[in-house]
């Protein structure tokens, strides 16, 4: 059973078949929200924390949806909502330096049991770190996703000038520090 986003907004609002809507939603979008999720915060654990809490917030805001855009653009912008407010948390939480809390973020990398910072990938993943959080995003949201600037702008309530240039930005830091590492 494949459903387009309009059929299951249908059976959501349809009393009797709101769970099962809500799980096929779930199923269609969390492999994506996972991803876009973890890109910001890197942990596994700390993913499936905010993927949880995008999910309930999901659940009690689908109903008064009114689909002034895609599910998917809304559903984006609610993860989006989690990750910059949880790691607005973490910096606050932390009587870090920023230098501190973007070498914490390495760090994290760097445990990673797989990391060989011999590799482009893995040098590209440091890079991506050390970028300010919005930064990350857009180029996260860009590179990885393929996102159009359009489509982000909707889900980041931006200008497609602003996403474009903080992409721009985001690509030359990523660039220095490839090349100078």
């Amino acid at each position: 059973m494949h459903l387009d986003d309009r059929e299951l907004l249908d059976l959501f609002r349809d009393g009797s078949t709101k769970e099962l809507a809500f799980t096929a939603i779930i199923k269609k979008y969390q492999e994506k929200l996972y991803w876009h999720i973890r890109k910001m915060v890197i942990s596994h654990e700390d993913t499936n924390d905010m993927l949880q809490n995008v999910f309930i917030k999901v659940w009690k805001g689908l109903e008064n949806f009114r689909e002034d855009s895609q599910l998917y653009t809304w559903l984006y912008r609610i993860a989006t909502n989690e990750c910059l407010t949880f790691l607005e948390q973490q910096k606050r939480k932390a009587t870090l330096s920023l230098g501190d809390e973007e070498n914490g973020l390495s760090n994290t990398i760097k445990a990673d049991k797989n990391f060989d910072g011999n590799q482009l990938e893995w040098k590209l993943q440091l890079a991506i770190q050390k970028l300010p959080e919005r930064q990350r995003l857009v180029f996260n949201l860009r590179y990885y996703d393929e996102m159009p600037y359009e489509k982000m702008s909707k889900i980041l309530e931006t200008s497609e000038g602003a996403l474009k240039a903080s992409y721009h930005h985001a690509a030359k830091k990523i660039e220095q520090y490839i090349l100078n590492s």
